[in-house]
Parts: structure tokens; sequence; C-alpha cells
């Protein structure tokens, strides 16, 4: 294995110049999560990389937002079959949270070894990252199974059609390293906190606000009242935070809101908490603050939270190990930000996240990336690959 971990991490050691290349062709193209042609044509800069790597990319089509793609690099003794679990997944999804026309705006720049654009570090580095690890292995071997290579196309809306086909690959996975940015301190996270985002549509009655004022029903004094209502669900000590934190509604300033709308967003740690919190929500949404009000509840999207599994403290252990290979110092952390890694984890697969290069400010104008830690963290995930099975993973 030596040899092959060292031709591995010394070709990913020349690779900077063109990880920076494909990432800058990646954030100067438009990716939103409702941009399903833009998240698809980054698809198409992954699948012509393996293209040129011989790296084969099976498309799963999206009806609405990015197709999946699943790219494969031959590795194993490929005596495991069916549902066993050999696959060692490498994930990252090609959606940006941003509005179109973003790159336009702010392309790509490197100035003093940061580099910034939209999604430069959340994830399309992560993208990067895992296209040139798959390539050193396609080109070298030694992959002690079958590598598997998921870009998904709508995680920063909850993956509502990307979450049934990650969760496929998770039930076959032996083990996932989702490559979301690393922390700012240069640490990667073993824990996750949940998230439901979900919309309050809400139906009261128009009137004038002059001339016939008591006919009204106000739609937007029902939205105030239950937003505080919502928001005092909050517990910080258990790790519950609610947020309503896009409001809309209301026909004119002369007119009694006959509707309103908030959207919601819970989060939460401990999967026992969800439905608990969700049924004290429905019961506000329920209730009638303002008489003669209705209002209706929908959930749009929903992230799993990252959990602890049987395998979660072998592999950060594994992988620390391979990134001070890598001269890194790599401390597990918890966030709470979601992201696809939880529904791996609960499948039963022993997940890893946030290995991808080191960024911060993730959605923001001032997102960066720390070029310097492209390649050192690309080698550090071929080496934990490399270690796998040593590490009895």
């Amino acid at each position: 294995m030596a040899g092959t971990e060292s031709r591995i991490t010394e070709w990913l050691a020349t690779q900077q110049d063109a990880m920076l290349a494909e990432l800058e062709a990646m954030v100067n193209t438009d990716g939103g999560s409702y941009d399903k042609a833009g998240v698809d044509a980054v698809g198409e800069r992954v699948k012509a990389f393996c293209a040129r790597h011989g790296i084969p990319v099976e498309t799963i089509p999206g009806a609405k937002h990015g197709d999946c793609l699943r790219a494969t690099v031959a590795g194993g003794d490929g005596l495991a079959s069916g549902n066993a679990r050999q696959n060692i997944v490498l994930m990252g999804h090609r959606d940006t949270v941003f509005p179109k026309g973003e790159p336009e705006r702010r392309p790509f720049t490197v100035k003093d070894g940061i580099a910034t654009g939209p999604g430069v570090c959340d994830m399309k580095a992560g993208l990067v990252q895992n296209m040139f690890v798959l390539a050193a292995f396609a080109q070298f071997g030694g992959a002690p199974g079958p590598l598997v290579g998921l870009f998904t196309g709508d995680e920063e809306i909850g993956s509502p059609e990307g979450r049934p086909v990650i969760e496929k690959e998770a039930r076959a996975a032996r083990v996932v390293f989702n490559s979301e940015p690393g922390r700012p301190s240069g640490g990667v996270v073993t824990g996750r906190k949940g998230g439901v985002f979900m919309v309050m549509d809400i139906e009261g009655k128009a009137a004038h606000s002059g001339g016939n004022f008591e006919a009204g029903i106000s739609a937007i004094e029902e939205l105030a009242r239950k937003v505080q209502a919502i928001h005092a669900l909050t517990d910080i000590p258990r790790g519950i935070t609610l947020n309503v934190g896009l409001v809309s509604g209301g026909q004119s300033v002369n007119t009694v809101a006959p509707w309103a709308q908030g959207q919601i967003d819970l989060r939460y740690i401990h999967p026992e908490d969800r439905d608990e919190v969700m049924g004290r929500i429905e019961g506000i949404v329920a209730q009638s603050f303002v008489p003669g009000t209705r209002a209706s509840l929908t959930i749009r999207g929903e992230f799993l939270p990252l959990a602890k599994n049987a395998g979660t403290e072998a592999v950060f252990a594994l992988y620390r190990q391979a990134a001070a290979e890598s001269g890194l110092d790599t401390q597990a952390e918890f966030a709470g930000g979601c992201a696809d890694s939880g529904f791996t984890a609960a499948q039963g697969a022993p997940t890893l996240c946030a290995v991808g290069p080191v960024g911060g400010r993730a959605h923001s104008p001032e997102e960066y990336l720390e070029v310097a830690t492209l390649v050192p963290r690309a080698q550090a995930l071929a080496r934990a690959i490399l270690k796998l099975d040593a590490a009895g993973i």
C-alpha cells in the first residue's frame, strides 16, 4: 500500500492549479437549487472531467432539480455483492443558495491565498476534491473497495429529489465521506442538527380598512400571533430553535389582509425531539388566535440530524491519523447547520462530514476558501480510504 499511497499523494501534490481551474469554472456557473439548468451545467463539468480520466458516470435524472450523478471507480476484491456494505462513498452537492446572476456580480477570485465567489467552499471545492481523489484511484488503483462519487443537485433545499438516491447509496455503503467545507478551525464534523423547513399559509377576509373595517379578518394579525407562539418554542439548552425567517401577505395598505404566509425553520439535535416540536407547531397552526382565520402547514424540506452510530468514532480516528500524515491537526466538531450526511448516518453508514477543503462564511458574499488546503485535504481523504482495511472499517 505504501507505494500506492506515495503515488497518489505525490500526484495530488501536483494538481493544485488544475483543481483551481475546475473550481473557477464551477463557481462561475450559475447553480441555485431551483436553477436546474445551471446545476446540471455544473454536472457537465463533473462528467467531462470523469470522462477524461476514464471514470464512468451514471445520470439519475431529477424532475425539478439537478440530476444526481454517480461516478464509480473499481476497487477491492469484487467478492461482495447484492446489498452488502462494500462501497466507499464520496458525497457532495452541486447546488448553491445564490440567485441567478450571482457569478457575474462577483466571479471567482483568488487573492493572497483566499478564493472567493458564490459556492466556492459550499461546496464546489469539495466537489473538486472528490473528483481528483476519484481520478487518483482510477489512475493508480489501490482502493480497498468500489469507490462511488455521488454528486447531487438539491441539498440546499433539503434534497427533495436527492434524498432517496442518497439513502439507497447509504444502504450499500461501507463508509461515507461528505466533502462539505472543512471547518474554519480545520476540523471535521461528527454531529449536526436536523432541520425542517415549513410554510404556514393563513387565510383571512378582505375588507376596506376605513369604510368597512369590522367586516375584515386580518391574516397578518394572525400571522404575527402565530410567529410569537412558534418562536416561544425555542429551547436553547436542548438545542431546539425556531425561526420564522420569511413573511409575506396582504393586498394593500388600506385593506384588511386576506392572506399571509410565514416560512419556518426548525432545528433540533435529538431525533426524538422532532415529533414533539412538530406536534406543538401543528397545534399553533390549527389554533385561531384571530377568530375566523384558517391556516395550513406544508413541509417543503427536511434534514435528519447527523447522529453518531457504531462506526463514527472509528472513522474519525482513521481520518485524523490520515490528516496528520498530510500535516493537518484535525478535531471533531458539532455543527448547527444541516447536511445530507444525516441521511446516510440514519441508514447505518459510518459517516464523516466536512472533510472538504477549509472555508467559511457560507451563504454570504464573504464566503471564502483557503486555497492551501485543497491538496492536503485531498491527500488526507485518499490516505483515509487506503487505511480502511487496516482500521477494520
